[in-house]
């Protein structure tokens, strides 16, 4: 570029860099806590990369056509919000209110801001959700939008950051920029690998990407580092830029101590004079060109699998066969695996939807980042594996919960009836762990009609909803018609004489009913409930049994006692006035081993056997 035009954008850089660093202090200082020397370290990559190379319209949010950036080191959020500040998409007002009781400014970013795409401060998450967000631009939207991660250097000792890049490259994601801000310092002092981006460099060629080490205070290597990765075809980029933290105040830059504090008001006043303060201009961001748009598919009805009385059939093959139907009929759903797929039968989809199916390996923690990655871009996702190991991606699903991503999960081969597998691999924990996310929803269904039902409820449900499926073969409990809600239970069996209640899910309401044909030939007739709704309960037919059963409930569960159907159960009576009913809990109390599911089932207690054994100790207890 010309030397008077190269002058102007290096101003207007500085200029925008100096009022990032100027108000990342003073929302800092002001809140009384954050991160303002993370924020100025990255303050000049970011004031590049917005006047020059983010296309984005800020006045509309939700253009599909806009880049996405993503600040993967959330604790640095006084940095974006200054940058929202800059663009004009908020006052230096709302800016002030940074961290305070009732403002937007978190702090950590969070979806409440609508050019937020998903949480972060959770470090290792924004890499692997920019990578489902990627897959979701390649190979789906077909847009020519990039989708830019900011880094800090300390996250990259997470293993999630490993496997975004893994994916990344797999799947040649030239719409990828990883920016990483390399200033040296983490919490209690140096990073791991301090200042040695070669290491960086080295990891990062490694895994297949396009690496370019600069120095991120420097302008001009800074403008060509973009242009180079936009440039780049086939492959990702990570920009590797060495920063100093606290740039740009002498008695901040490269100090030890200042993670995470605020200055005081003296400590700004000083800053402030040094940094020859550059306070409310506005900065515009280029608006994504006005591309044509995709033609969106049409939907047509789904036409789910039907199962007759005799097609006896895991649940996980009816999830399999439903995800596949659900497919034909919407083509924003798309599936993804944790290399499982044969066993969860995520494969029906695979093989009939090969452009809408990403194999995720054995990477369970990539595995729903990008499920909530594709959320991001209106995808509807669903993510399976074996419900043991989304144990490793909890915290992912967590945070998946703070950004208000909409994603299914169905976790297969749970609890001891998976059998001679042995205990590695049997989920005795899910339906604990997945209860307690915040608006989780949680199924857990019997049979194979009942499952296709709640696959297609799940497509057109908000928020992070899970289904446990199972291993084994069931028989067909219900017909295909029958209709089931989100919220809702089925009473299998009943009449006017019932004794007690005995409430199960999944594989133990086959042992429930096999338990109440026993207990009939005994002249003992009890109320059967097949909670399949684990989160949100059938409040109203539970109390319903405990007005005509009476109170007594035999909840049996495949699953630890904690947490689980029979917690669930517990909780509708504690919001209700009186005494508490008497509820056993038929759950899985020791170590299983290995062995056949009805072996395992009858050690842990939770066979028909232990059910109608149960009941008679009931019946008799005073």
């Amino acid at each position: 570029m010309a030397t008077t035009e190269t002058n102007t954008r290096v101003q207007q850089w500085t200029n925008l860099a100096q009022q990032l660093r100027v108000d990342s202090i003073r929302s800092t200082t002001t809140a009384g806590s954050g991160h303002p020397t993370s924020s100025m370290s990255a303050a000049d990559l970011m004031a590049v990369l917005m006047s020059s190379y983010l296309h984005y319209d800020f006045d509309n949010p939700g253009n599909p056509n806009n880049d996405h950036l993503i600040f993967s080191k959330g604790h640095a959020s006084p940095l974006l919000y200054s940058m929202f500040k800059a663009a004009g998409a908020i006052s230096d007002e709302e800016l002030m209110t940074l961290r305070k009781f009732g403002s937007r400014l978190e702090g950590h970013p969070t979806p409440v801001l609508p050019w937020v795409d998903v949480a972060t401060g959770s470090l290792g998450q924004g890499l692997p959700i920019g990578v489902g967000i990627a897959l979701a631009g390649k190979y789906l939207d077909k847009l020519p939008y990039h989708i830019w991660v900011l880094l800090g250097d300390s996250e990259m000792a997470e293993g999630s950051i490993w496997e975004a890049f893994d994916h990344a490259s797999y799947y040649k994601l030239d719409n990828l920029v990883g920016i990483l801000d390399c200033n040296r310092l983490g919490q209690r002092g140096q990073t791991m690998w301090g200042w040695n981006t070669a290491v960086y460099e080295a990891r990062a060629k490694a895994f297949g990407w396009n690496a370019i080490v600069i120095d991120g205070h420097n302008y001009d290597q800074i403008n060509q580092a973009y242009s180079q990765a936009l440039q780049t075809q086939g492959s990702p980029t990570l920009i590797i830029a060495k920063t100093i933290k606290g740039k740009g105040v002498s008695f901040l830059e490269n100090k030890e101590g200042w993670h995470g504090k605020a200055l005081s008001e003296e400590q700004e006043e000083q800053a402030l004079n040094e940094l020859h303060p550059v306070r409310s201009m506005t900065f515009p961001v280029q608006k994504p060109a006005q591309g044509q748009l995709p033609q969106e598919a049409a939907k047509k009805a789904v036409e789910l699998p039907r199962y007759g009385e005799k097609d006896a059939a895991a649940t996980r093959k009816a999830y399999g066969d439903a995800l596949k139907a659900l497919g034909a009929a919407n083509p924003d759903v798309v599936a993804l695996d944790g290399e499982v797929s044969n066993s969860t039968y995520a494969e029906e989809f695979a093989k009939a939807f090969p452009d809408r199916f990403f194999e995720q390996f054995i990477a369970e923690q990539q595995l729903v980042s990008a499920a909530v990655g594709m959320s991001v871009r209106h995808k509807i996702p669903f993510a399976s594996t074996f419900a043991a190991f989304f144990t490793r991606a909890y915290d992912f699903i967590r945070m998946a919960a703070i950004s208000r991503a909409n994603i299914r999960l169905c976790g297969s081969h749970a609890g001891v009836s998976i059998g001679e597998d042995g205990p590695s691999q049997m989920a005795l924990e899910d339906l604990s762990m997945m209860r307690a996310v915040y608006g989780s929803t949680v199924v857990y269904p019997s049979d194979p009609n009942q499952t296709a039902q709640l696959v297609a409820l799940m497509a057109e449900h908000n928020g992070v909803v899970y289904m446990r499926t199972t291993r084994e073969k069931t028989p067909v409990l219900y017909s295909p018609d029958e209709e089931f809600t989100i919220g809702g239970s089925k009473v299998v069996r009943q009449s006017e004489n019932d004794r007690l209640t005995v409430v199960a899910a999944g594989i133990t309401l086959h042992e429930a009913l096999k338990a109440y044909d026993q207990l009939k030939s005994q002249r003992v007739t009890i109320r059967v409930i097949d909670a399949y709704s684990v989160k949100p309960m059938d409040e109203e037919t539970l109390l319903a049994a405990a007005a005509e059963a009476g109170d007594k409930f035999i909840v049996v569960e495949d699953h630890w006692p904690e947490g689980g159907l029979g917690d669930a159960v517990l909780e509708v009576f504690t919001h209700r006035d009186g005494p508490l009913p008497q509820i056993v809990k038929l759950a899985v109390q020791s170590m299983p081993g290995s062995g056949t599911a009805d072996q395992l089932m009858e050690e842990a207690g939770i066979s028909a056997h232990s059910i109608v054994e149960a009941v008679n100790a009931l019946l008799q207890r005073k």
